[in-house]
């Protein structure tokens, strides 16, 4: 069985990446979730997909000596993106360095061994190039964005950040300042805070449940030695993916990659691998009340499918069909989504947001909202309906609606070499391959109403919630009521 290509969805600015796969020609609730090869039979479904999707760039993939891997989608553009995605998050963090893999990425850019900070910046800016860095739960990437005619030479700063960074005692101290502050500005972001609520209650005593900015706390005592051990403990070559997009050639990165990659181990000490600890789900609420603010932010999930569960596309065919809405946005009684219809009609909030956040082997999937403090008990009984209707009453028409959303999203997120490139690097760590984009049509195209409504009552129906809940909530139900909406006593 084959995964198909997974949706990002950036709910923070640290991006939190949704992998989102799915593999089977056809759903079978029995049906094995490990990654093996599928042969589709039913060939209008591949077929289905426009010229666009079926004539896209191939992917090739080659993987040096010591286990790095080398992707690269080529293209006729003058520009290319190319980076490193690497095997690690703040999932692999403890509690003592939680925030390490955040404050590192901080200190890539603050100059190398060879390179100081001045004369890094100097060889970027010389360039006319973008370099840059994220961090996730799962993953950590840096990458940069040039002419392709500078590629050997991005290729070669790549390399000098990921493993000669300096680390000077003096630029820690000063990072020290930026992490803090940029910790305060986050929790003026009460998305950002909501969220983190929710994976801190979901996943309550286990790394899923760590923030990637990780507590302040930690930000004032991490020190050089404990950023050195981060580094040596997950930048290993196995764990990384060098990938490119745009006007590139595979065997030129190739050449590029044995240059300046081959010294990178792929030897840990004694039994000092890393690992993925399972990550229980909790059902559970955590609320912060705050009667000043203006409006109570809201979150709502459930424990949603892994990165390689086969109910994946329709999970998120099911999150399509919810929707979003933002009373900015204007509609009302023609929004195609019911629940945004009714938000407009019934002025239940100011936006709400479906999503499902997917990991290596568990995920969320949940409803996001900001409404009035009058509205939550109402606002939250439709969200609640909603999903008891995908569990019930899902129809053609609403599926047929949804998968088509979902294929529009799929092209244009692809929209410049840097999305692309970010989409190789997660499909190698995530799938050990890239996804063609006519295969994810055609998973999607395979979702059936029985197929949602089947795996909808699987997730949903009938499960423990976990809930997250901050600003002016008074009238945030009880727990137990909102469990007790969970399902429907039908006759």
């Amino acid at each position: 069985m084959q995964p198909v290509l997974p949706i990002p969805l950036y709910l923070s600015k640290v991006q939190t990446i949704c992998s989102v796969i799915y593999f089977n020609s056809f759903y079978d609730a029995k049906s094995d979730s490990s990654l093996q090869a599928i042969q589709v039979t039913d060939t209008h479904i591949l077929f289905h997909s426009s010229t666009i999707l079926l004539g896209a760039p191939e992917t090739r993939l080659s993987t040096l000596s010591n286990g790095l891997r080398i992707a690269a989608e080529e293209t006729n553009q003058a520009t290319c993106t190319v980076g490193l995605w690497i095997d690690c998050g703040s999932r692999y963090e403890s509690e003592k360095n939680n925030g390490a893999g955040f404050f590192l990425e901080h200190m890539a850019f603050k100059g190398t061994n060879k390179h100081p900070q001045s004369a890094l910046e100097h060889a970027v800016e010389s360039m006319g190039a973008h370099l840059s860095a994220y961090t996730s739960r799962e993953r950590t990437a840096y990458y940069m964005k040039t002419l392709a005619k500078d590629l050997p030479k991005a290729v070669e700063l790549l390399a000098e950040v990921v493993q000669s960074s300096s680390l000077s005692e003096a630029d820690i101290e000063q990072q020290r300042g930026v992490v803090l502050r940029e910790l305060e500005e986050v929790q003026g972001s009460l998305q950002d805070v909501c969220l983190d609520l929710l994976h801190a209650t979901a996943f309550q005593g286990t790394p899923l449940g760590h923030s990637v900015l990780g507590p302040s706390a930690n930000a004032r005592i991490l020190t050089r030695n404990d950023l050195v051990e981060y580094i040596n403990s997950h930048y290993k070559a196995p764990r990384m993916v060098l990938a490119t997009a745009g006007g590139v050639n595979h065997d030129e990165l190739v050449a590029l990659a044995k240059q300046h990659f081959s010294g990178v181990s792929f030897e840990y000490e004694g039994d000092a691998v890393p690992v993925l600890s399972p990550c229980r789900f909790t059902g559970s609420e955590i609320c912060m009340r705050d009667d000043a603010m203006p409006l109570a932010h809201i979150s709502i999930a459930v424990e949603g499918a892994g990165a390689a569960s086969p109910d994946i596309v329709p999970l998120m065919v099911a999150n399509s069909i919810i929707g979003s809405y933002d009373i900015t946005f204007g509609g009302g009684k023609h929004l195609s989504s019911r629940l945004a219809r009714l938000a407009a009609e019934l002025n239940l909030c100011h936006s709400f947001q479906a999503f499902h956040s997917s990991y290596s082997d568990t995920g969320l999937l949940g409803i996001y909202f900001v409404t009035d403090k009058h509205k939550i008990e109402d606002m939250m009984h439709w969200a609640q309906n909603a999903w008891m209707n995908l569990c019930t009453t899902v129809t053609e028409s609403d599926v047929a609606r949804a998968k088509n959303a979902l294929k529009a999203s799929l092209v244009g997120q692809l929209n410049g070499t840097t999305p692309v490139c970010d989409d190789i690097g997660r499909h190698i760590l995530n799938y050990g391959r890239r996804i063609p984009l006519a295969e994810w049509d055609a998973r999607i195209e395979a979702v059936t109403p029985r197929i949602v409504r089947d795996v909808c009552s699987k997730y949903i129906y009938d499960k423990c919630p976990a809930v997250s809940a901050v600003g002016p909530i008074e009238q945030l139900p009880d727990y137990n009521r909102m469990r007790s909406a969970m399902y429907w006593l039908r006759f």
